[in-house]
């Protein structure tokens, strides 16, 4: 039985710890092949075997860690996700002010003196200990209400033998309220009043609370912005439309748009669907699409797709794809798939964050005994290291350095009109070292048009042109195209096609019915005619075509009843900016190949106008796999740039495959990333926006490690072994909460990421 492949959102999860047990525990279940768990976005992807389990023992065991996994249609994310993000965002935001109200008031009280403010004497810790305490302790409990979230998740999840971050903020705060709570009774009861008054940690608590809430807060509304991309591109598509029925108009819902619909596109409005104009004339704006800035005009017959804008003209369109299989919608979805995907440099990241939080604990336990029973430190010093320890360490930090980065990334490259599928593909394609592209229809336009007609037999050129146009009329191939488009121009008829039997990578035989005879016809190149046996080759034939081949032409044999009737030399221009792509792609540091079915001398003339030095021509389809695995074992990172179609197989053989134009069906089964534009600075962008990815991801992983490595072993009191200072908690709970923060503001910059081209 297949896989079951299910995606849900986690609730409760609060830092690297969380996702990272819920990877090793659920991914050790028998039956379960993959769960992997996105921190940033909340998200899990799970596969297993329903024949051994179901998802329900899944859910029960996620449960049993302390959090939830709840299943959403697709695995996208809906609208209802983000109200409640939105929502959750709020009430943090709410809880803050009386928060860091009381925690000042607190602050005052117990450091009035330190700072010169004279305390009245009914409330002065020398003069009224119990009163001081006793108020700080009063206003205290409210700021444990409002950070409450903190011990009711992280308490559980120290006795589940699983903590997390809110354990070591829970623990670190806990300490401290309980042993002021403890001197709060022995001042009642009279016990060195005004020492224990003077020996409270109430304010540490509550600025602690305070500042991880305001850490918590901040982190939040950053993460949330990281998913601006896939926000920007769901508001494209339009609420209402105009729907035409039987000349009158009537406004309706997109949602209730059906196959074959006939719809008004005024000027300024966003097309609704994707579909095919019937009507109308206009400029279409693409950008969102493509990533390019220039409308595209659009006329009767041409394809237009939901989310794109409506320039300057009216349009009426029918409705081919709505709901889900809208481009707009599936490149919604690819987008998620991304954001919610692992890059494997994540790996350490996750591995240390699994035992961190147990480590800074005994870490925490260690430093306070350390210090009260071999330094020689009174039990208020040594507690103090035990909560400085406790609070200052930070998981969330190293979880969410790689999955933010790779989320705005892979946002910023929708825009761009570069689609990656994944995390791990975007991190191979920064060390892509080969680029190899496909001749027609990437490297070219892809609109190739006959240029030469050379009779052999004394046949008209017309009929010559009309059985070329006949043989080429069962054809997919992208030549046929501009053979049939040569005929409708001439106004040649073409013939009925009694039979047809295609040979990719050589030629095509065909019996056609033409003017009331039946004409045997082999259409193809030179192997093809050597290898049928035709008629009236000679070397002066060759010596036209291959001058023919050296301006950049491919050359086509016609034989008529097994008779060399025929040169046709069809010619695919360049794309104008081939040879600054190429320039910069070796600027960067990588090789250039071209891999094309042509003759040596076509290949060779195309690939110097292109720049391109390295050439393997007269390459069948199905060999340019073998192409590329000879470039992989010669230790080459290979990308492959194709059409998505004929060139599916090298594209998932490459460790890149790039897929040009918007032929999204096919690119999207074959290629790693899809460019939904013909242009090749697509390419570039590809790479470059993986290394800036990457390179952030990097910057993200140091600061997230050196923080941790820098910053424990101050809490924990090294420095003042040797005569230094100490940490206050307050301070480092500071740091602590602003650490993740400065991660996520970091990738953040991605949004801003501009191609070199």
């Amino acid at each position: 039985m297949a896989n079951q492949n299910i995606e849900a959102q986690i609730v409760g999860m609060h830092c690297a710890a969380c996702s990272t047990r819920i990877e090793k525990v659920v991914g050790n279940l028998d039956g379960v092949d993959e769960c992997s768990v996105n921190l940033a976005t909340e998200r899990a992807k799970f596969a297993f075997d329903p024949a051994v389990i179901d998802f329900s023992t899944i859910e029960e065991k996620i449960a049993g860690l302390g959090f939830s996994a709840e299943v959403s249609e697709d695995g996208a994310n809906t609208a209802q996700d983000a109200e409640d993000a939105a929502e959750r965002l709020a009430t943090m935001k709410r809880n803050l002010v009386p928060s860091f109200i009381l925690a000042f008031c607190i602050m005052s009280l117990s450091m009035a003196g330190m700072v010169g403010i004279r305390l009245p004497g009914f409330i002065h810790p020398d003069t009224a200990p119990f009163t001081q305490a006793l108020v700080q302790f009063l206003l205290l409990l409210p700021v444990l209400y409002l950070g409450r979230n903190f011990y009711l998740s992280g308490i559980p999840a120290f006795f589940r033998g699983v903590p997390n971050m809110d354990s070591l903020i829970a623990m670190g705060t806990g300490a401290a309220f309980i042993y002021s709570t403890w001197n709060l009774v022995e001042i009642a009861l009279g016990i060195d009043s005004v020492a224990r008054a003077h020996d409270l940690y109430f304010e540490s608590a509550a600025m602690l609370l305070a500042l991880v809430s305001l850490g918590k807060y901040m982190e939040a509304k950053s993460k949330a912005r990281t998913s601006d991309a896939i926000k920007q591109l769901m508001q494209l598509a339009p609420e209402m439309t105009t729907l035409l029925i039987d000349g009158s108009q009537r406004q309706v819902m997109v949602a209730d748009v059906k196959l074959q619909d006939c719809l008004l596109i005024k000027p300024g409005e966003r097309i609704p669907v994707d579909g095919t104009i019937l009507e109308g004339e206009s400029s279409v704006d693409e950008s969102m699409l493509t990533g390019e800035s220039m409308p595209v005009v659009k006329v009767k017959g041409d394809a237009i797709f939901g989310g794109t804008l409506n320039k300057n003209g009216a349009l009426t369109m029918s409705a081919d794809k709505v709901g889900n299989d809208t481009m707009l919608a599936r490149i919604v979805r690819l987008v998620q798939d991304a954001q919610g995907s692992k890059a494997p440099i994540a790996n350490l990241a996750d591995r240390i964050s699994l035992y961190f939080v147990p480590t800074v604990m005994v870490i925490a336990l260690i430093a306070g005994f350390s210090w009260f029973f071999i330094g020689g430190a009174d039990f208020s010093f040594s507690l103090r290291i035990f909560i400085a320890v406790m609070v200052i360490a930070c998981p969330c930090a190293m979880g969410l350095a790689t999955p933010t980065s790779i989320m705005v990334g892979t946002g910023r490259g929708a825009q761009l009109g570069v689609l990656v599928k994944n995390g791990e593909v975007l991190e191979l394609a920064q060390k892509v070292s080969c680029v190899v592209f496909d001749k027609t229809g990437t490297l070219t336009r892809g609109k190739p048009e006959v240029t030469d007609l050379i009779p052999l037999s004394g046949v008209d050129e017309n009929v010559l042109l009309s059985l070329a146009a006949g043989a080429e009329s069962s054809s997919e191939h992208p030549l046929a195209e501009a053979v049939l488009e040569a005929a409708t121009r001439k106004g040649c008829l073409v013939p009925g096609v009694a039979s047809f039997r295609a040979e990719p990578g050589r030629g095509i035989a065909a019996v056609l019915d033409f003017e009331s005879r039946e004409y045997n016809v082999l259409f193809g190149n030179i192997e093809y005619m050597l290898e049928k046996g035709v008629d009236g080759l000679s070397e002066k034939i060759e010596l036209q075509a291959d001058t023919l081949s050296g301006e950049g032409k491919t050359v086509l044999y016609l034989a008529v009843d097994n008779t060399l009737s025929a040169l046709l030399a069809i010619a695919d221009p360049l794309k104008e900016e081939a040879g600054d792509i190429v320039d910069r792609l070796r600027s960067m540091g990588m090789k250039i190949v071209m891999l094309t079915g042509d003759n040596e001398k076509t290949a060779q003339a195309v690939a110097g106008q292109a720049g391109i030095t390295k050439i393997v021509a007269r390459v069948l389809p199905e060999n340019k796999v073998e192409e590329v695995v000879r470039l992989q074992e010669q230790g080459e990172i290979v990308a492959m740039v194709g059409d998505g179609i004929n060139d599916a197989p090298a594209l998932v053989q490459a460790d890149v495959g790039i897929a040009m134009g918007t032929g999204i069906d096919v690119a999207v089964e074959s290629a790693d990333i899809v460019l939904m534009t013909g242009n090749l600075s697509g390419v570039c962008r590809a790479i470059g926006l993986s290394r800036a990815t990457l390179r952030n991801i990097r910057q993200n992983l140091f600061w997230a490690f050196a923080y941790n490595i820098v910053g424990i072993p101050v809490a924990a009191g090294v420095l003042a072994i040797f005569g230094g200072p100490t940490l206050n908690p307050m301070i480092g709970g500071g740091a602590m909460a602003l650490s993740s923060v400065s991660v996520v503001s970091n990738a953040l910059r991605l949004r801003w990421y501009q191609p070199e081209v």
